[in-house]
């Protein structure tokens, strides 16, 4: 008999009856402070409570720049790492944010940071300024199993795993896979992305899967569509949720140096027009290469197969608009 979905997070009832478990304070930073160093480390950890020190640890990690995070580096077995790499990845080229990745605009806020806040207030928190950060989200889903480990009654228990369950599977199975994909190449993280993809899965494997895609892919805005003005193509392609794929900063120098035009300085999608304006049609193959190998990245996740063929599929069309494009340049 196939499971039900879980309900939207608005769906939820109030998760913390009278007599029930209840969260830890919502922290205001996710520091390493507060982030237990002595349980064990890695994905094999034994216990619950090892499980969740590891979900708090590698959000923490992603939040707290070097060498601050030093300590909690060590005890997952992660090789050091310099607060410059930290910044380029997780505040410059790729912030660990839901909204940037399921948003319809490609940025921080709006529409996919409102979907996460919904989350919170159902649990009766107030969401955190950064309630959609994979620091917040991670620590979140720490708590929810820490408290259901302890709740009193059978019904506060379930209430609780569902909620969790909705986190897992709509708020990070639906876009954290393709970011750790991206992430990896960077140097601060480095066994980061590869940890954080394992104990992504452990926690999927402890849920009921959920039969449908997430909300924010369901609602996704229309794939990016070859009667689209060339400017509107090109800032598409910044807006993971429309092309597919994740470009970064990174990703357009390296572009730049392959096709052998000059690359602006600045947001990636001027950086693009400009590129486009020296030499369209090996912008624009490149660009489909890029979406090709990214379908290709998406199709060989097994993290949550309806998302990832989801993102594969919306990869896919964006390749083949650009090959149409390039091909009328």
């Amino acid at each position: 008999m196939t499971p039900a979905a879980p309900a939207a997070a608005a769906d939820l009832a109030d998760p913390f009856p009278a007599g029930g478990a209840r969260l830890g304070a919502v922290p205001t930073a996710h520091g390493v402070e507060g982030t237990g160093t002595g349980t064990g480390t890695g994905t094999d950890a034994g216990t619950d409570a090892d499980r969740w020190e590891l979900l708090r640890a590698l959000g923490a990690l992603t939040a707290t720049p070097p060498p601050a995070s030093r300590l909690v580096s060590e005890a997952l077995g992660l090789p050091p790492s310099s607060a410059a790499d930290h910044t380029r990845l997780f505040v410059l080229d790729l912030p660990p944010h839901a909204s940037i990745h399921l948003g319809p605009e490609g940025k921080l806020g709006g529409e996919g940071a409102d979907r996460v806040a919904g989350l919170w207030r159902a649990l009766s928190l107030d969401p955190p300024a950064d309630a959609d950060h994979v620091a917040s989200l991670l620590w979140l889903c720490a708590e929810l199993g820490a408290a259901a480990g302890t709740c009193r009654t059978a019904a506060a228990q379930r209430r609780l795993e569902h909620a969790r369950s909705v986190l897992l599977w709509e708020h990070l199975a639906s876009w954290l896979p393709g970011y750790l994909a991206a992430a990896a190449p960077y140097r601060a993280a480095a066994g980061w992305s590869d940890l954080t993809l394992a104990a992504l899965r452990r926690e999927l494997a402890a849920t009921v899967a959920v039969p449908v895609l997430p909300a924010a892919l369901r609602d996704a805005p229309a794939p990016v569509g070859p009667h689209e003005r060339a400017g509107d193509v090109l800032e598409a392609m910044t807006v993971p949720v429309r092309s597919g794929f994740v470009l970064t900063a990174r990703d357009v120098a390296q572009a730049g140096a392959e096709i052998g035009v000059g690359v602006r300085a600045g947001e990636r999608r001027f950086a693009l027009q400009a590129m486009a304006e020296q030499d369209p049609r090996a912008t624009l193959t490149w660009l489909a290469r890029h979406a090709r190998h990214w379908s290709g990245v998406h199709a060989a996740q097994s993290t949550a197969p309806l998302a990832s063929e989801w993102w594969a599929q919306r990869a896919a069309a964006t390749a083949a608009t650009l090959e149409r494009l390039a091909g009328d340049a």
